[in-house]
């Protein structure tokens, strides 16, 4: 069975921990067609666009 040689120091075993304690904050983006703020890479819920081609049919 292994056996680690020595012992690994805190700022090691914290560093590789670290990564898990990030926030992950979704990346929003400015629709091109209404200019409302949305997920990036979504339809638009306001008014169904997206990439200039419209998907939903948003009755106002």
């Amino acid at each position: 069975m292994a056996v680690p040689k020595f012992k690994p120091s805190k700022s090691r075993s914290r560093t590789r921990r670290s990564i898990n304690m990030r926030k992950k904050i979704p990346q929003f983006q400015e629709c091109s067609n209404c200019g409302n703020l949305g997920v990036r890479h979504r339809i638009c819920l306001k008014c169904g666009y997206y990439r200039n081609n419209q998907y939903l049919e948003i009755g106002l």
